[in-house]
């Protein structure tokens, strides 16, 4: 078992998405991760969706979202070079002066944004691997006592070089 992503163009029509989740919450396939959003086409959406699962089911997952009148295109992204982001938003509460200097440190370090900031808080946005905010989750947890994390899921395309991952 392991993460999949998958890419679909789908039409952009009211139902689709509920049709795609359906297909996965129907066969009990958990998605670790759903993003959907128009493309250069208006009429046409692109999900990015990442589930946990063998290769059998994986292929299963496949053959049955091709047999879905809604989806245009289906492109497995798990063994090809992709750039991969999530979104994600960290606020920082209940901190003394010291600290709010510490989270600009750990902005910096981290190369995110600090975008809202108040008397004893302060927000970071990110916009890196699922990796990089796992760590700064760690980090954050570690080094505040109060936070909150909004997490989006991945978008990812297809690399144009074959360096990336």
């Amino acid at each position: 078992m392991k993460n999949r992503w998958i890419a679909l163009y789908v039409e952009n029509q009211v139902g689709v998405l509920a049709k795609v989740s359906g297909l996965f919450s129907g066969k009990s396939y958990n998605l670790q991760s759903l993003t959907v959003g128009t493309t250069e086409d208006a009429t046409v959406s692109r999900m990015t969706i990442c589930v946990m699962s063998d290769d059998i089911t994986f292929e299963q997952i496949k053959k049955q979202l091709n047999r879905m009148v809604e989806v245009i295109k289906v492109i497995d992204l798990t063994n090809v070079p992709i750039h991969m982001k999530e979104i994600l938003f960290a606020k920082v509460k209940d901190l003394r002066s010291s600290q709010i200097e510490e989270v600009f440190r750990i902005a910096e370090v981290f190369s995110v944004e600090v975008t809202d900031i108040g008397k004893d808080s302060a927000m970071l946005e990110c916009k890196l691997t699922e990796r990089r905010n796992n760590e700064l989750i760690e980090l954050l947890k570690a080094k505040f006592r109060n936070i909150e994390i909004v997490r989006g899921g991945a978008v990812a395309i297809e690399a144009i070089s074959t360096s990336c991952r």
